[in-house]
């Protein structure tokens, strides 16, 4: 193994897998691990092509601020680059992004400004807009432009394209890819229409993109609506795109997606992130429509490590509807950690103060059932806690019983929804119990998002 001078080296030429475990009908699947770039994902590969490029026309030299709006990918790419190479960076991103990417981003060195995700191009707060008068306004700035840089493509398809083609030994009779900026289609396309001209462009778009439409329809909407999936699907045509030799698409929601990518890594021990679980949902469903085997290939645009605080979350997944639980129709459906799977985080009467503090911080909660064996006998939040040690620190080593509530508010499983609403309204928790058994806590936001998936 050669021994490299830069982390940038490491970009490009990423290992290709055959799937073993999935359903790929009559088809061979080959997964491209673009999550083993340094910075995790397949955009690693434009924020070297796009600064490269830059310092070569004489547009930027090291300490000059760069200025991009990214969902996500691109951003850790160019701050990995502007890391390496000495510049300034400030990104723009919609509030949709992962809280991992974002620590990730501001522990490189990047400057993060947060946006709205729920406005559309042409709206002020939209990200690549908002990025682009930061720039313009911003002296001495310069203004990456993903989606209009023609050195977005040109690292697919003098770089991405050929690599894969060699791996492959040549062979390969389709490709599936998702569409952010369009630089990976674009590049693509260019390549295999002079290198391998048989092979076919397939594209994996979230349900909500207008793009899945635009290919298998021609018809360009001018409506869109969102979606969770990162990194991929457009409400427009970005400038550098170029969709002349895609003819097929396939529309994927949000739960197949991340359904998915949570399969990859079960069957194929493959962790790979949100979009990775669209493209590779496409793949399969073009794999399984085929009649004659055929060699396919689907990136595995970035790891799953940037979303183990959502898709792999399962109360993350739960609270927004891709899982189930057992629905009994009563109070149970509404509580997200049933303590009779031991999901509860629990504190006992006899433990520190700092140790109920320390499972808040641990595991996002701001109130603890207090258990003496299997009978709750209070309530400990942070109200509780900062009220008994304040002016006198010390006390965060005296027992959870000194400053736990225990006059509680407990309501039978078999009351109606309505009942949580006083409980609420007195700034309690609500404590679920059948008989003298508890079975869990209803917070407000356990019935908000109850409420909500009601809807969806």
């Amino acid at each position: 193994m050669a021994i490299h001078s830069s982390v940038l080296e490491l970009i490009g030429q990423t290992p290709i897998v055959k799937a073993q475990r999935l359903d790929t009908g009559v088809c061979e699947l080959y997964l491209k691990l673009e999550s083993q770039n340094p910075g995790g994902s397949i955009k690693d590969r434009i924020g070297l092509s796009m600064i490269e490029a830059a310092e070569k026309a004489g547009k930027i030299k090291p300490g000059d601020t760069l200025v991009e709006g990214t969902a996500g990918n691109t951003g850790i790419g160019l701050a990995l680059v502007a890391q390496q190479k000495g510049y300034k960076l400030l990104l723009v991103v919609p509030d949709k992004m992962s809280r991992e990417k974002i620590f990730n981003l501001k522990a490189m060195g990047a400057q993060v400004v947060l946006t709205r995700s729920d406005v559309a191009k042409g709206h002020p707060d939209y990200y690549q807009d908002l990025a682009e008068r930061i720039a313009r306004e911003t002296p001495g700035a310069y203004f990456i432009n993903q989606f209009g840089n023609p050195d977005n493509p040109a690292a697919h398809e003098f770089g991405t394209g050929p690599e894969i083609l060699e791996q492959m030994g040549g062979e390969l009779d389709a490709i599936v890819f998702g569409c952010g900026s369009s630089g990976t289609m674009t590049g693509l396309s260019r390549a295999f229409a002079t290198l391998s001209p048989k092979t076919e462009l397939v594209l994996a778009d979230p349900v909500g993109s207008i793009l899945e439409e635009y290919i298998n329809r021609g018809t360009l909407s001018d409506k869109s609506a969102s979606w969770m999936v990162e990194g991929i699907g457009e409400d427009f045509l970005p400038p550098i795109s170029d969709f002349t030799r895609v003819k097929k698409a396939y529309a994927i929601s949000d739960k197949e997606s991340f359904l998915t990518a949570r399969a990859l890594l079960e069957k194929e021990g493959i962790l790979g992130g949100s979009s990775t679980g669209t493209l590779l949902a496409a793949a399969l469903k073009y794999c399984q429509e085929q009649t004659e085997p055929k060699k396919v290939l689907v990136f595995v645009c970035d790891t799953g490590n940037k979303y183990l605080s959502k898709m792999y979350n399962d109360y993350w997944m739960l609270d927004n509807g891709f899982i189930q639980r057992e629905q009994h129709g009563d109070l149970r459906d509404l509580i997200l950690r049933p303590y009779s799977q031991r999901d509860t985080v629990v504190v006992g009467p006899g433990d520190l103060l700092v140790t109920a503090y320390q499972r808040m911080k641990l595991y996002d909660v701001s109130q603890l059932p207090v258990m003496d064996g299997e009978h709750i006998v209070g309530i400990v939040d942070e109200s509780d806690v900062l009220l008994h040690v304040y002016g006198d620190e010390s006390r965060f080593r005296d027992p959870v019983s000194t400053a736990m509530v225990s006059k509680l508010d407990k309501i039978p499983v078999d009351q109606p929804i309505e009942s949580l609403l006083p409980v609420f309204d007195r700034g309690h928790v609500a404590i679920v119990v059948d008989g003298e058994r508890f079975l869990g806590l209803i917070t407000r936001i356990d019935l908000l998002n109850f409420l909500r998936r009601r809807v969806q």
